[in-house]
This record gives C-alpha cells, structure tokens and sequence, in this order.
C-alpha cells in the first residue's frame, strides 16, 4: 500500500522472513485440508460397517500424525511472520525517534508532547498489527478460500459448491462499505488518544504547580473530559465493528443453510453419500473462518493504514535548519563573533529582532540585558543556529553561521539555557552530557560552577541520581549542574542565558569569580536581568523590544541615565532593603 512506501527498506532486508512465514502457512493450510476428507472417508466406511477397531486407530493415527505436522507448522509461521511485524515495530519505533532528533526547535513548538508520545506508541502498535496478524489472515483467507473452494468443486460437487457462494458477492460489498468507514473512525480514536495522552502528559509534568494552586479537581475534570471523548470515539467505531461481524455470521449462517438443504436432498437422493456431506460441510466450516476473517482483516489493514498515514506526517517533516550542500569544512571555531544589521521573525511572524549590530572578538566578553520579551534569548537561539539567519547577517570568524556545519559550531559552543533541563539520570551523567569525559574533568567543572560541595554532601555524591527534570534538586543546584555541564566541554564560545536567576547574591559572585578565570581565552556572552551579573563585561548591550537602544561598559551606562541605569539603581534598592 501507498501508505506503508515509508517501510520499503525493511520489506527488502525482511521479505525472505514473510516468505518463509507464508510458505509455512500454506504448508499448514494444505495438511489441514485433508481433515475433511479423512472424516468424510470414516462416515462412509462407519454407515456401511466396512471398517473395524484397528482400522479406526489408523485412521486417529493419520488425525494425530496431521494434528503434529501442523503444530509444527504454525510454530514456524509464527515465528517468521509474527516476529517479523516485531521487528519491523523495533524498527519502526527507532526511524521515528531518529527522525523526530533531526527535527528543528521550530517543530517541537508546534507539536505537543502527548500527541508524539501517541504516535510512538498506538500508531506503531497498529502498523505491527497490520504486518503481523494482518499478513497471516489475508494470505490465509486467500489461500484457503481458493483451495478450499476448488476442492469443493471438484472431489464433490460443483453446483452445490456454486449454491454456498451465492452469499459471497454481499460480503465483498460490505466489505468494502465498512472498511472505509472503520478507517476514517480509527483516525478519529487515534487523534482522541493522542489529545489525552497530552493531557496526561502535561499534568504529571506540572502537578507541583497544579497541586500548589489547589487545581486537581478542575484538572480532573479536564481529563474526564478528553478520556470521555475517547470513548465516544471509540465506541463509535466499536458500533460500527459490532454490526460488521453479525453481519458476516448472518451471510455465513445463510450458506450453511443453503448447503444442508440442497446437501440433504442430494443425499436422499443418492447423488452424494453422507460422507460427502460431512466433508463438504468441515470444508465449508473452514471456509466459513476466511469469510469472517476478511472483516478482520479490513478493520486490521484500515487501522495500520490509518496509522501508517499519521506516522508518515511525521516523517514527511523536514528540519528547517540543515548543513548547507556547500558548507566550509572547518573542525573548530575561534570565538570572533560578529552580528551584521541583523533582523529576525518567527515563522508565526512575529518580529523578535531589528537590525542588530555587534561585533565580539575572541576572548571577549559581551553582556546583554532586558526585560523579558526584549529579544535576549532569540539573538542566543541564532548563534546555536535553532533557526536560521539572513546569509550574511551572522558570521562567526568571518564564515556565515549557515556555511558552518551544524556540529561544528554547536560543539564549539557551551550554552546553559534558562530552563536547566537535566535528564533523569546522575548528577556525574547530566554533567558528562557532552561527551566522554574523565571523572576528574567533571568534578573540576562541579567545582568552577560552585556546585562541588554540594554534590560530595549527598550521599552518592556524583551517582546520586537528579530525578525528572532535576526534581531532587534545588533550582539553584540545576542552574549550576547546567553550568558544569557547558565548562566541562572546554568551549571557545560560553553562552549563560540568564543561568543565575535561581541562586542567592552570595553564591552568583563566586560563580562569577569562577567564571572570570574561565572566561579568560575564550568569546563568553551572558545574558541576564540582573546587573550585578554583567557589570564586568567587555560590552553591554541593552536590549528593549528587538532593538538595542544603549551599549558601552557598565560605568559607562550608568552614568548614561537609561533603562539600564534605572535597572541599576531599582537593583540596588531591592538590595539594600533585602539586606536591611
């Protein structure tokens, strides 16, 4: 199917396992057909008296002999045909989590959370099933109802065999009507699931803001109502299953009853034997299972099909940054940084920055300070090139920022964001983040972001383990860990994005004292909203709505009486009514 295009390399690498599996499949059906004619033989043999006791325990033994080479059989197509669907779901799951790594921020920020966490779960579920019991019912209903058929046919009786398929065109018909329909109410089910999985999702990520604000019930009540949705969605396509299969048994139940009518009075009438009845009828039960099975096998195929169709809207995203075909093959980047009138909107179109200007030489250090929403943190995202710049408006040692291979500028750079995220992991981990380092980098970078004794009074000191997020840590902790984990790399270029927001004045300046010596060879940009923080810079630049509208050194700027004096001055009232 057109859907499924995504997984033509795993059907090339997999196909002779889907063959084996189908070969083995056929085996089994093929032994399983000579059942009927076996029991059709004995009822014969049993209605003339021609058969004694011994002959009836070679008769079970040729039923227990079939019964063994078809467990066999079904063990061996299980394997290739159900361990193939698992492993096309093991690698399914890894392309995704692998495409979905090479995706830019710009997606992240459309997408939730819940609803890619859906995709990864239900939707490969779903595909797995399409191409592991859905493959074996399709190839079994096809096959047996073939042979099924012409065996009818030709050992026992064409016309009554032409009688009991008089109800297959109606089955095609509805086949097909409610196939359609299942994949168009499996879409919705799924989309429902992935609005509650986001719920979900989004709760168990903020509950110590829900629980602080005392909303569990109102969040209760919001999950009650994206679950009941759910269920409405799912029943709705339940309701349509529930008629489908009744269905299906009705046009069953109406062969049978065509195939014992006509089958009796051929038997009364000496045109058939009883035993040709008997296996006419065993083989017509084995039709009757592919008849059923088709309904199976829609609902099965339509809901991997549908969610073959979601997974493939992930995939047909592409990263709106990526190295440039021609890109200058440099392995490391000195520091000189060098902003050329540049001006910056989001893809929503909104206008973060205008005509900015600033050069950095290596070694240096710029400061920029603002209010929030001030443009701070976007001219950031723009030097780790999260989103891509005019050619020409950002160089970094003469070169583009968007003729640098994205690794290399990245792996030059150390950045500690305002969130500190940490993985839940230990703290020497979250610190090592970056590479393989030795435990003695990673203790001497703990001990630069004035963290180190912290971390040795727990009592796994570097193993203890952060938590979701950093949840066993203070916030302060977190911001320092970050810290650590941007020195350990040993970076020409710092980024601290207002990074000391959460620690006491105290413990900011001797990280800072810290800081200065680390600083010292290597391009350093702090950005913050307190002034303390970037007195020391080579350059300050002030940032209010996109534009920078003061620059100079701190005494330089308070002396200026501007926003940056007034933040200066507020600061250091907060402070001394703090200290008094």
């Amino acid at each position: 199917m057109k859907s499924f295009k995504v997984l033509k390399d795993f059907f090339r690498d997999n196909a002779w396992r889907y063959g084996l599996g189908i070969f083995w499949l056929i085996v089994v059906n093929t032994i399983n057909l000579q059942v009927p004619r076996l029991l059709g033989t004995v009822t014969d043999l049993l209605s003339t008296r021609q058969i004694g006791p011994m002959d009836l325990l070679r008769y079970a033994g040729y039923i227990l002999g079939i019964a063994a080479a078809i467990a066999i059989g079904r063990f061996s197509w299980r394997i290739f045909i159900m361990g193939s669907a698992r492993k096309l779901e093991y690698y399914l799951r890894n392309k995704l989590f692998a495409h979905l790594e090479t995706l830019s921020a710009n997606f992240f920020t459309e997408n939730k959370t819940g609803d890619l966490m859906a995709h990864a779960t239900n939707d490969i579920s779903a595909v797995r099933m399409a191409m592991g019991p859905g493959v074996l019912m399709l190839t079994d209903s096809l096959y047996i109802t073939t042979i099924t058929v012409i065996t009818m046919a030709k050992n026992i009786d064409g016309k009554m065999t032409l009688f009991a398929l008089l109800p297959m065109p109606f089955l095609a018909v509805i086949a097909l009507v409610f196939g359609q329909k299942i994949h168009v109410r499996f879409k919705a089910v799924q989309q429902a699931f992935s609005s509650m999985t986001d719920r979900v999702q989004e709760n168990l990520a903020g509950i110590r803001v829900i629980k602080s604000f005392v909303q569990e019930e109102a969040e209760i009540a919001r999950f009650d109502k994206a679950a009941d949705n759910y269920v409405v969605k799912s029943m709705n396509m339940i309701k349509l299953w529930g008629l489908f299969m009744p269905i299906m048994q009705l046009i069953a139940g109406i062969s049978y009853l065509i195939v014992l009518a006509y089958g009796g009075i051929m038997v009364i009438h000496a045109r058939i034997t009883l035993g040709d009845l008997v296996a006419f009828i065993s083989y017509l039960g084995m039709l009757i299972w592919p008849m059923m099975a088709v309904g199976r096998v829609i609902n099965v195929l339509q809901r991997g099909a549908a969610s073959m169709e979601r997974l493939n809207a992930l995939f047909d995203q592409t990263p709106d940054v990526n190295d440039h075909p021609e890109a200058v093959p440099v392995s490391s980047l000195k520091g000189d940084i060098d902003f050329r009138n540049l001006s910056f909107a989001y893809p929503d179109g909104t206008q973060a920055l205008r005509n900015i200007s600033i050069k950095v030489e290596k070694g240096k250090t710029l400061a920029i300070i603002g209010r929030t929403g001030s443009g701070k943190t976007t001219l950031v995202n723009l030097l780790l090139r999260l989103y891509n710049t005019e050619p020409g408006q950002l160089l970094i040692d003469g070169i583009d920022i968007n003729m640098i291979p994205l690794a290399t500028l990245r792996e030059s750079i150390g950045y500690v964001p305002q969130d500190n995220f940490l993985f839940s992991d230990t703290i020497a981990n979250n610190i090592g983040f970056a590479g393989d380092f030795s435990p003695e980098d990673i203790e001497e970078a703990a001990r630069l972001a004035q963290v180190y004794d912290n971390i040795v009074e727990f009592p796994l000191k570097f193993e203890t383990m952060t938590g979701e997020r950093g949840v066993t840590l203070s916030g302060g902790q977190k911001q320092r860990i970050s810290i650590a984990r941007a020195l350990v790399k040993d970076p020409n270029i710092l980024i601290l994005d207002d990074c000391l927001s959460a620690v006491d004045t105290h413990t900011e300046e001797e990280i800072l004292k810290g800081l200065r010596q680390v600083r010292k060879g290597r391009t350093s940009i702090i950005i913050s909203h307190r002034v303390s923080t970037v007195m020391d810079a080579d350059e300050i630049v002030v940032l209010d709505q996109g534009k920078i509208i003061e620059r100079g050194t701190h005494e330089q700027l308070v002396r200026r009486g501007g926003l940056y004096q007034h933040l200066y001055l507020k600061q250091q009232l907060e402070k001394k009514v703090s200290e008094a």
